[in-house]
């Protein structure tokens, strides 16, 4: 997809009519024109020469954007507002001199004449845009809202000869305040859109402009641009990390917040990795490159945010439809209104103040800005809060989900194995019994076995354990040794307890608490007794029930899909509060589960972690991935969540549902104003320049609206980790 940069768009039927004119253009398989970013994306091997003509014919302007150049729209609206303020201050005093004039009633061969000058001055000056762009879109038989301010303008214009030869009323003054208040609004409207890509912006910002490149141990400054996997790079105190790697040398805390949303800094050492852009905190890092450029991660969360705002949500296609075909209809109004007013008698001055107040009011910027200022925000947001929307339709199906499956392990659960629960034999202690299978299992790198180790150190920080010696692992039963002089072995009952013998009473009742919590259970002996009980399992997350809870209060219920022992999975789901856990589901199990209860017109989430759970992902409604933001992760998954838990998924659902709201507000305001203004203003109850500003007024309102979505998503999701943190000094 080559993606290009437009200027000149005022209306939603300017980008319709680009969106036309480039979808027949040979080698343009899809089309995407956002109106509200002013971009247009483009697919298929169509040339980009082909593509700007087509745009030029229009009478706008198109510019490919490169790869990675991810914030581009903010710039140029920045610097169109520029130049729609300078066009407004220009056009500004000599407005108001004509409505001094007018309105006051000043009349003589003078006063007229500077009314008629001045009139000329600023609808051929700062308000030639509307006539040029007017003209041609004209040429292509088609019309926009600059055709119904040129024609409003150049009639309120063109009617004041006769009032300057007959004395009667000039409208020099409508014509000439109508250019100034509509670059007004524009001036306001464009300098309000720029601020709707300000989480964007901030995040393309992050990218460190300059490395320090270690070369044979000396230090060498070159750009970030330059390095390769492969490099090693040093990073001291309060710089950015300019690419993803892995550290090797060094530890330091490096504050991550404003790419995974996760409000502390995270210590890293020696084999730990770290993520571009990133703010590297009191420690010196030595780092071995691993991707850079559009490979790391900041740039794929760059693209899933773009990805979002690049396509439609279901709701915005009424008001596309709506605004492709609503400048003809006001024309037709227009007419009407003008040959109405005439036909009862109503005199040429009414009718044509009535028609061209028509003309003015009924712009359908409005309706092309509700949608995609709103989606621009919320999916700002969301990255700025570690939650990635691949596209517009999600903000509309995460309201309609009422059914929550998780996968288990590494999603409600910490993905890894820990030291659950000591049962020493009778007479024995917890050390007793602990102690030597720590210290045989320092050996072993078997999870179960760093558990156990994990374990212990935790009981016993600082404490040393003694080397085993004539280690062995018995495959299927377990590992043997010689820890401090006695033989020593951790392993399963058959092998630990004599053939056929029945476990004592305490071991029992100890087994069947191990399998109804869904733990893994093994036996210790040192010589020659057995010292106890140990069991592992895979903890569930600390935020885990209160999740299911707070879905519960949102009314959606939650299940939990598992490839593991059915028992376990039980065990998880009784912890977590969960009433359905199936387990021992393939894959391909978990996807027919979740089209089943699709079938049943259930409207289904599925939140795993994104690599082995791609068909869960896929088959749900809406698919949810837990990850470090990999390709893998940000491929497989409708919502992606950065960084952090599943509890994210809360501010994901909140965060789609308020983006949602808000596009419904902004739709009916927009619908609501153009139902209203237009009989208003055919009824001769609007003044050309009264329909003006309110024109303005709306489109504006609507972005306003949009950018209150910040002040709400703050209000229902707190403050966005990393909004206030400081950038740092990005220094070689």
């Amino acid at each position: 997809m080559t993606r290009y940069a437009l200027q000149g768009m005022n209306c939603a039927g300017c980008a319709a009519s680009i969106e036309g004119a480039l979808r027949s253009l040979e080698g343009v398989t899809a089309v995407r024109v956002d109106f509200a970013q002013a971009v247009a994306h483009v697919e298929g091997p169509a040339p980009a020469a082909a593509v700007q003509a087509a745009v030029a014919g229009l009478g706008y302007q198109a510019e490919p954007l490169a790869e990675g150049d991810a914030a581009p729209a903010r710039e140029r609206l920045a610097a169109e507002a520029a130049r729609l303020r300078r066009s407004f201050l220009l056009a500004l005093p000599a407005a108001a001199a004509v409505a001094v004039l007018g309105m006051g009633g000043v009349r003589g061969p003078v006063a007229d004449g500077a009314q008629a000058l001045l009139a000329a001055a600023v609808l051929f000056g700062p308000g030639l845009r509307f006539h040029r762009a007017a003209w041609q879109r004209a040429r292509h038989l088609e019309a926009g809202m600059d055709t119904l301010v040129s024609l409003g303008t150049l009639a309120a214009f063109g009617a004041s000869p006769a009032g300057l030869l007959g004395g009667g009323h000039l409208f020099f003054d409508s014509a000439a305040v109508i250019v100034a208040l509509i670059l007004l609004g524009r001036w306001l409207e464009a300098r309000a859109r720029a601020r709707t890509g300000d989480a964007v912006a901030a995040l393309a910002g992050l990218a460190a402009r300059s490395a320090t490149l270690l070369v044979d141990g000396a230090e060498k400054a070159v750009p970030a641009a330059s390095l390769v996997p492969g490099d090693r790079i040093r990073v001291r105190p309060g710089e950015k990390l300019p690419a993803d790697g892995r550290v090797v040398a060094g530890a330091s805390a490096v504050d991550e917040s404003l790419l995974t949303g996760e409000s502390l800094p995270v210590e890293k050492a020696a084999g730990d990795t770290v993520i571009g852009g990133s703010l590297n905190g009191s420690g010196v890092l030595e780092v071995e490159v691993t991707a850079v450029g559009a490979e790391t991660l900041l740039a794929g969360i760059l693209r899933a945010v773009e990805r979002a705002q690049a396509t439609r949500a279901p709701v915005q296609r009424l008001a596309d439809r709506i605004a492709a075909v609503f400048v003809p209809i006001v024309l037709a109004v227009a007419i009407l209104t003008l040959a109405g007013w005439l036909l009862a008698g109503g005199g040429g001055e009414a009718a044509l103040s009535a028609a061209v107040a028509v003309l003015v009011i009924a712009c359908p910027c409005a309706l092309g800005l509700a949608t995609p200022t709103a989606i621009l925000v919320g999916s700002g947001e969301g990255a700025r809060r570690g939650i990635l929307f691949r596209d517009a339709e999600v903000f509309e199906r995460s309201r309609q989900a009422d059914l929550v499956a998780f996968d288990k392990t590494g999603t409600l659960t910490e993905g890894r194995m820990s030291l659950a629960r000591v049962v020493p034999a009778p007479g024995e202690s917890e050390d007793g019994c602990l102690g030597p299978a720590a210290a045989l299992e320092t050996a072993s790198e078997h999870p179960l076995a760093r558990a156990v180790v994990a374990g212990w150190r935790e009981r016993h920080p600082g404490t040393a354990l003694s080397a085993p010696t004539d280690f062995a692992a018995e495959a299927g039963r377990g590992v043997r040794g010689t820890v401090g002089g006695e033989e020593v072995r951790v392993g399963t009952l058959p092998w630990l307890l004599p053939e056929g013998a029945a476990p004592p009473p305490w071991l029992a009742e100890a087994l069947a608490a191990a399998e109804e919590a869904g733990e893994t259970a093994f036996l210790v002996e040192a010589g020659g007794r057995l010292r106890g009980l140990l069991t592992v399992a895979d903890q569930l997350r600390p935020d885990a029930a209160g999740l299911v809870r707070s879905l519960a209060a949102r009314g959606l219920e939650a299940a939990i899909l598992s490839g593991d022992r059915p028992g376990t999975v039980r065990a998880v789901a009784a912890r977590a509060g969960v009433a359905v856990g199936e387990g021992g589901l393939l894959p391909a199990d978990k996807a027919a589960w979740i089209e089943e209860r699709r079938a049943a017109g259930r409207v289904v989430c599925f939140v795993g972690d994104g690599v082995n759970d791609a068909p869960a992902l896929a088959a749900a409604d809406l698919g949810v991935a837990l990850g470090s933001g990999s390709d893998v992760a940000l491929e497989a998954g409708d919502v992606v969540l950065v960084g952090g838990g599943p509890s994210r998924l809360l501010g994901a659902f909140d965060l789609a549902r308020l983006t949602l709201r808000t596009i419904r507000q902004n739709l009916f305001w927009a619908f609501a104003y153009n139902t209203l203004a237009i009989p208003l203003a055919a009824s001769g109850r609007l003044s050309p320049m009264i329909a003006a500003g309110a024109m303005a007024f709306s489109s504006l309102s609507v972005v306003l609206n949009s950018l209150l979505l910040r002040a709400r998503a703050a209000r229902a999701l707190g403050p966005a980790a990393g909004t206030s943190a400081n950038a740092g000094p990005d220094r070689p």
